[in-house]
């Protein structure tokens, strides 16, 4: 898993192949895990807790980390498993809005690669 960007840019890109997303989203529904990644950080911790998904990156330990409650993490992880199961290269953009249905207010905007790519690189 590739992980590009941080708080500081605004906006995170997630990319990796089909099984790491699938991998991540079996870690978003338990609601406990690490991911090891490269790039801007160094890997994604998820952990339960109440309320919306709040994706937020810890400086110091240089990780992503995810949490919520189980509904609307449940919800994310079906996302990530769409997103996997892609068969074209898209990408997807998961940003909170007002009255947005599984996203916590404050969580940091991500954009999810396809497997097969779809964002240009910079």
């Amino acid at each position: 898993m590739e992980i590009t960007g941080g708080a500081g840019d605004g906006e995170l890109l997630l990319a990796g192949s089909a099984e790491e997303l699938r991998r991540l989203a079996g870690l978003v529904s338990a609601g406990t895990g690490l991911l090891p990644a490269h790039g801007s950080l160094l890997g994604i911790e998820v952990r339960a807790s109440a309320g919306g998904v709040l994706v937020a990156v810890d400086e110091e330990r240089s990780l992503l980390v995810i949490g919520g409650g189980d509904a609307r993490r449940a919800v994310f992880a079906e996302e990530l498993r769409e997103i996997a199961a892609l068969e074209d290269g898209s990408h997807f953009h998961i940003e909170h809005h007002p009255d947005h249905f599984y996203l916590a207010g404050g969580s940091l905007p991500l954009v999810v690669d396809s497997p097969h790519g779809g964002v240009p690189r910079r």
